[in-house]
């Protein structure tokens, strides 16, 4: 759709010009709001980002830049409340700041979205979509550019429908971890149970993994969860669509707006686009491609606009 196409566009040429050179200047993440209601996304890191915490409305994204070597960890918040200073609290992922900024705090019982940017040009990020500290909103993590795996990853299963009634947070939002609901060492892989021949999943972990195979489970659920990718930018999309609703868009001949262009697989995506020059040139004339290919004719301009900057940035 045209949100999806000039959302990624603007990714790819951000991506373009943080590494014109050769110079690394860590990730640009996205952050997506695909919910029914406005979400307060949350963030956790060293070093400190331009914010820790903001509003997210309905159909609409912010970006936010991080340096190289960045590690941390975004979720969203819900049901939050603010005054005009700034000072509240949210039903679920709230960080116990009492502010609209997180300022150092985390969060239990919130899908988490982490990383590890890489420390110096060429080498890789590290990410995941973990559910072992709860659940409280589908999640879908998504590489834009860069090369190597930059597989997507995330839990886009609405586990509230699923969540055992012991697990079940206060309020109904969200559901926790057996961890964060029992606290003993055998559930939080602690003190006997610290490692990974002592400490192995439980039903409660099980029963999140079977639902979102990709998503961390349990403190080593390292095998299945962890991802690389390397120079690459990150789309984090809060309620993304399920892929029947994907599906039935691109049946109706609509771009399913999934981003699958942006990073999966290896090498980088503006080799990719531009290895197919026919497209290119027609999406820029306006042909038959302009409504047959994903990006969709919404986002003609912007894909002129992308070549031609690609080409003088190569000079």
């Amino acid at each position: 759709m045209a949100s999806s196409s000039y959302t990624i566009v603007f990714i790819l040429l951000l991506h373009i010009f943080q590494r014109k050179g050769g110079v690394v200047k860590g990730a640009t993440f996205t952050f997506v709001n695909k919910c029914s209601v406005t979400i307060w996304p949350a963030i956790l890191g060293s070093p400190k980002l331009e914010t820790t915490g903001f509003h997210l409305s309905k159909d609409t994204s912010r970006a936010v830049q991080a340096p190289t070597g960045w590690s941390g960890r975004f979720w969203a918040r819900t049901g939050c409340t603010f005054d005009d200073s700034g000072r509240g609290s949210c039903s679920t992922g709230d960080c116990g700041s009492g502010e609209m900024e997180c300022n150092g705090a985390g969060a239990t019982a919130a899908t988490l979205a982490e990383f590890t940017l890489g420390s110096e040009s060429g080498s890789m990020d590290f990410y995941d979509v973990s559910l072992v500290d709860g659940y409280n909103l589908p999640v879908l993590v998504e590489a834009a550019g860069g090369s190597g795996q930059c597989a997507s990853t995330g839990c886009a299963e609405d586990l509230n429908q699923s969540c055992p009634p012991e697990l079940m947070a206060e309020g109904g939002g969200a559901c926790r971890s057996a961890c964060g609901a029992f606290g003993t060492p055998e559930y939080c892989c602690k003190g006997e149970y610290g490692s990974p021949a002592t400490c192995r999943p439980s039903e409660y972990s099980e029963m999140f993994k079977s639902a979102c195979p990709k998503s961390y489970s349990y403190a080593y659920d390292d095998v299945t969860s962890t991802f690389t990718c390397t120079a690459a930018d990150y789309v984090i999309t809060f309620c993304p669509p399920l892929p029947s609703e994907k599906s039935s868009k691109s049946d109706n001949g609509m771009s399913d707006g999934s981003g699958s262009e942006s990073g999966s697989g290896s090498g980088s995506v503006e080799d990719a686009m531009l290895a197919d020059g026919s497209w290119l040139a027609e999406l820029a004339i306006g042909g038959e491609s302009a409504t047959t290919h994903p990006f969709g004719a919404t986002a003609q301009a912007l894909v002129a606009l992308f070549t031609v900057l690609y080409i003088l940035l190569q000079q």
